[in-house]
Formats: structure tokens, C-alpha cells, sequence
């Protein structure tokens, strides 16, 4: 560790500012109270006394300015260390070693990152960076990388990384914390081995707001050299490569990246309305076009707006654009496939996502849609291995993943397993007429005609105006049997169609 390292983190933490600041109140301070001893006539070994105790309390503060922070809630610790060094030594007091194990895939979940600003509004910037992290470090073959999803269930909570851990799969959790004043952001952030509970790098940024992007790169750059993966230029390069964006279109693009995660009609309006701003802005912000075209393919899927049509052909022009834009950006890739694959242009949406995943080849959401593209190709066995990919990046999935994967294996053949799959969606979301609809088709196959009748009332009862038409036409098959063999189980049961 060298000596301008070392001045560096000491100007980082504040330290040589409280230092410089407690040396000018202690010198002005004795030189008061010097004149006032003098005038009462106090004895020498009075001065003799205080001096020694300001000086005493010179460490003192050098000590609280390195290890603590003043946040909105009071005064917080924040990791001390020098980076991964300092955490070895830590660690090695306590008979713990830091040092990562060498490993052929290790694994890492990257928590939400804690919003210490105070404005609780901020929350979305926090979240942003944290997730900025996870699609940087998803770029790299030699790691797993827990998805979003998963990971910011955590959100919130206190934790203990040793069960997120083990509820994860992960061997490393990323924890963090996020205070932003004005033009001046504060990033606390350290990686614990949740297989020990040792500290294995620690650090705190602080920077100002137009250096956010260069911070993001220097803390992906140092995980990594904290879990001795090696890199090569290339990969390097393009880790830290950046699209140059305006600093408040960026923060409109975090906000309505958080809208279109909800996947609700009142999500995607307000989306675009944040995004449609940021690009009024950056006319060229690649990730906010995909966003976009996100929220419009979503809206034809969902059945959304006047005309789904013309919001499906408007989304994949959209993505269209965002990928020439910027075709090194993995999401884009994704949804660019996504609407490629509902405009029934199966190959170029195979194109598409087979970019995103060797951009990316940890980003969940690029399986996902691998999975589901493979599924309406009528590649089921593939589509199987893709969805087990993904679920083990996303372990926390969402329960749409499983509707996906019993309609995989209803389309296998297999009926019991495809049953035992949608009754778990059930158990999560109880008022799904689709899960219905598939289980009353598997049930048909399987001979239970009861309860394949029980199942198409269910239908009945929750979406009364179910159009099975409606699904023959919209569903992008690129050949119909898929569908048909659901037909084929609902007639199977008895019903009348």
C-alpha cells in the first residue's frame, strides 16, 4: 500500500479535512484559554492539562472520521478498510481469512444498495446503481450473478448475508449504501464470503455526481480483483465502457425503468412519460428507446390501449433503433428479441438474444426470453435447459417463470409434472384463468376428466369472456401443434369449445 494511496483514501474519508479543522480549533482554542488562565491567575499545570487532553482527543477524532459517517438517521459506521488489504487484516485478527478461494464459477448476489440521502425519493438513484453492477458483472463467463429480481427482495431489510446466501446460491453478497447531497454522492460498499461471514473488500467512494459512471466501473473493477478474475483488455474495455448521457436524463431513465417493472397499464404510461423526457434530452439514449419498446410490446401482449397492433409494430422499431444506437447493450439485445419474437420473426429474434447473452452471458432475463423463443420454435427440450439457466440466476423467480415452464413441459409430454408446476403458480397467484386453462388441457391428457372440468369452471369464473381464438392468434407458434395439442386436452376433458 503506498504512501499516495494511502493520502488519497485519507482526502476519500474526509480525514485530513477534520484533521486540519480540530488542529485550528485546538490552537485557537489554547490560545484563548492561555490569556484567560493568566487573567484569573489559574496555575500552570491547568494549561498543562488541557493541552494534553486536546491533544488526546487528536486521534480520537482522526479515528470517528475515518470509521463513521453523518447520515440523515445519525451517525452511521461505514466499512474500514483500504480496500481489500485493510479487510484481510480485519479479518485476520479474528482468525478469518478474506482472501476469495479460487473457484471455476464463483457466484454473487448484489443486494440493494441503501438510500442514506434525505429524500427517501432518492431511492430509485440507489437502486440504480446497484443495478448498473449486477448487468456489469453479468458480462463476465467466469462469475454467476444472481438477477435483480432476487436479489432486491432483500430490499429494505436488515440481513443476514449467511442466509441470503444460502437462499441464493451465492457465495458472495454485495452490500452498499448510497448518500447523495446536492452534486456530491457517497458510495459505502463491501463483499462478504457468506460461507464464513468474512469481510473480503470493503470500501467507500466519494465523488461527484458526473464522475457516477467512472465510480460504478471502479467498484465492478475492484470486485473482481477482490475474486482474482482475470480479465483480458478486451473484456476490460468493454466492461468500462460507457455511453456518454446527460446526468438528469439518466436519472428520468432510472425512474421509468422502475415504472415499467411493474408491468401494469398505469406503469407503462407513466414509463414513457419518464422516458420519452430523458430522450428529449439524450435524443440518442439507447436504454431508454429499449425501455420503451419494452412497455409497448408488454402493452400488445397484455392486450393493452385502443390498438395493440400499432403498439407492437411502433415497439419493435423502437428496439430496432436502440440496438443501432448502441449494440453492446445486452438489455436493448433482449428487447429487441422480445418484440422480433411477437412479430413472429423467429430467426432474427434468435439473432437478437443470442447477442444479448454473449454480451451478457449471466443476465437472467436474456435466458428467459431464450427460453420462451425456444418454446414458441417448438425447441422444448432446449427450452427446458434455458429455463433451468435461468431459474438458477433468478431463484427467487417470479411466478410467471413457472407458468413458462409447465407450458414447456405440457408441451414435452409432460402432464404430471406440467400439473404439479401450475398447481405451485396457483399456490402464488390463486386468480390466474391462463394457469387454469393449461392445467384443465394437461388434465385432459391425463385422463382426469373431473378435474380438468373443475378447472375450465375456474376459467370460466374469473375471465368469463376467455377467448381461446383470441391466444390462437396472438401467440407467436411458429407452428401451430403446440396449440392445438392444448386444444386436443381441453376436448379430451369433455368440454365443449
Amino acid at each position: 500500500m503506498g504512501l499516495r494511496t494511502i493520502l488519497t483514501e485519507l482526502r476519500r474519508r474526509g480525514v485530513l479535512k477534520v484533521a486540519a479543522t480540530y488542529a485550528a480549533i485546538g490552537w485557537v482554542l489554547l490560545e484563548v484559554l492561555s490569556v484567560m488562565f493568566e487573567n484569573f491567575g489559574a496555575p500552570d499545570w491547568v494549561l498543562k492539562v488541557t493541552t494534553t487532553v486536546i491533544l488526546l482527543g487528536f486521534p480520537v477524532a482522526f479515528l470517528m472520521a475515518w470509521g463513521f459517517d453523518i447520515t440523515p438517521e445519525g451517525v452511521r459506521p461505514v466499512p474500514l478498510g483500504l480496500g481489500k488489504s485493510v479487510a484481510q487484516a480485519a479479518n485476520a485478527v479474528t482468525g478469518q481469512d478474506a482472501e476469495a478461494e479460487p473457484s471455476p464459477n464463483p457466484s454473487v448476489a448484489v443486494l440493494a444498495f441503501d438510500n442514506l440521502s434525505a429524500d427517501p425519493e432518492q431511492a430509485y438513484f440507489s437502486d440504480g446503481i446497484a443495478e448498473d453492477i449486477i448487468t456489469d458483472l453479468s458480462r463476465l463467463s467466469q462469475l454467476r450473478v444472481i438477477a435483480r429480481n432476487s436479489s432486491f427482495t432483500y430490499k429494505g431489510r436488515a440481513v443476514d448475508v449467511r442466509l441470503v446466501g444460502r437462499e441464493l446460491g451465492a457465495r458472495y453478497v454485495l452490500e452498499g449504501s448510497v448518500r447523495k447531497v446536492g452534486q456530491h454522492v457517497r458510495v459505502a460498499s463491501q463483499l462478504t464470503d457468506t460461507t464464513t461471514g468474512s469481510l473480503v473488500w470493503a470500501e467507500r467512494f466519494d465523488r461527484e455526481l458526473t464522475d457516477i459512471f467512472a465510480l460504478q466501473d471502479e467498484i465492478s473493477l475492484e470486485i473482481i480483483e477482490a475474486l482474482r478474475i482475470k480479465l483480458t483488455p478486451e473484456m476490460e474495455a468493454r466492461l468500462t465502457r460507457r455511453v456518454d448521457v446527460d446526468l438528469e436524463a439518466r436519472n428520468l431513465f432510472l425512474r421509468g425503468r422502475e415504472h415499467a417493472y411493474l408491468l401494469t397499464t398505469n406503469g407503462s404510461v407513466e414509463a414513457r412519460k419518464l422516458l420519452e423526457r430523458a430522450i428529449a434530452i439524450n435524443p440518442d439514449f439507447a436504454a431508454a428507446l429499449g425501455c420503451i419498446a419494452f412497455t409497448l410490446v408488454d402493452d400488445y401482449i397484455m392486450g393493452r390501449g385502443d390498438d395493440p397492433q400499432l403498439s407492437l409494430e411502433s415497439g419493435l422499431a423502437i428496439a430496432r433503433r436502440a440496438c443501432t444506437l448502441d449494440d453492446q447493450d445486452p438489455y436493448a439485445q433482449v428487447w429487441l428479441s422480445l418484440a422480433l419474437l411477437w412479430n413472429r420473426q423467429h430467426a432474427e429474434a434468435m439473432v437478437a438474444v443470442r447477442s444479448s447473452l454473449a454480451l451478457a452471458p449471466n443476465l437472467a432475463d436474456g435466458h428467459m426470453q431464450l427460453a420462451n423463443l425456444q418454446y414458441y420454435m417448438g425447441d422444448i427440450e432446449d427450452s427446458l435447459k434455458s429455463l433451468d439457466s435461468y431459474m438458477q440466476l433468478d431463484p427467487m423467480y417470479p411466478e410467471i417463470a413457472l407458468y413458462f415452464l409447465a407450458e414447456a413441459q405440457a408441451a414435452f409430454g409432460q402432464f404430471d409434472d406440467a400439473v404439479a408446476t401450475l398447481k405451485r403458480r396457483l399456490e402464488r397467484n390463486p386468480h390466474s384463468e391462463t394457469t387454469y386453462a393449461l392445467l384443465a388441457s394437461c388434465y385432459g391428457h391425463l385422463g382426469r376428466i373431473e378435474e380438468g372440468r373443475e378447472a375450465w369452471a375456474q376459467v370460466l369464473r374469473i375471465a368469463p369472456d376467455f377467448s381461446l381464438e383470441r391466444r390462437r392468434q396472438i401467440l407467436p407458434y411458429r407452428t401451430p401443434e403446440i396449440f392445438e395439442r392444448r386444444i386436443e386436452g381441453l376436448r379430451k376433458a369433455g368440454l365443449q369449445l
